[in-house]
């Protein structure tokens, strides 16, 4: 196959840096951006490529002064973790309470009466004879 963009072709890194690699395709060298590297995010490029390892790349663009950019994570066919369908929504109704709404308000209702009962007595207990003084 030709270099030319939208091309997927076999390479071999030759050179690792901080910002990415440089691949050899058919005698020249293109650039793989480390956020070209995977799916996910790359921290350190050399824990994915090694120098002399045979990647395929897609070839992004090459510009006039003959750069050639390269992809390795759009050379290979996306994964999906998780579709939509491995779903089982209707478990899902199952794991709810089988009690309405009116019965969970009225539920909710009482809790906070009595939470409010509480902090009322709390706070009168606390407030009686607080911070009064006898003067003598």
């Amino acid at each position: 196959m030709t270099l030319m963009a939208g091309n997927i072709l076999e390479g071999t890194v030759v050179n690792i840096t901080n910002f990415g690699a440089f691949v050899e395709l058919e005698g020249k060298t293109g650039l793989v951006h480390i956020s070209e590297v995977a799916d996910t995010f790359v921290k350190d490029i050399r824990e994915h490529l090694k120098e002399q390892d045979k990647v395929k790349v897609k070839v992004l663009s090459i510009d006039d002064n003959g750069k050639i950019s390269l992809s390795i994570k759009q050379a290979t066919p996306k994964r999906r973790s998780c579709k939509p369908a491995d779903i089982d929504w209707t478990s899902e109704k199952g794991k709810k309470s089988s009690a309405n709404f009116e019965d969970i308000m009225s539920r909710f209702l009482k809790d906070s009466e009595e939470r409010m009962q509480d902090v009322k007595k709390n706070t009168d207990s606390r407030g009686r004879g607080a911070g009064k003084k006898s003067i003598g």
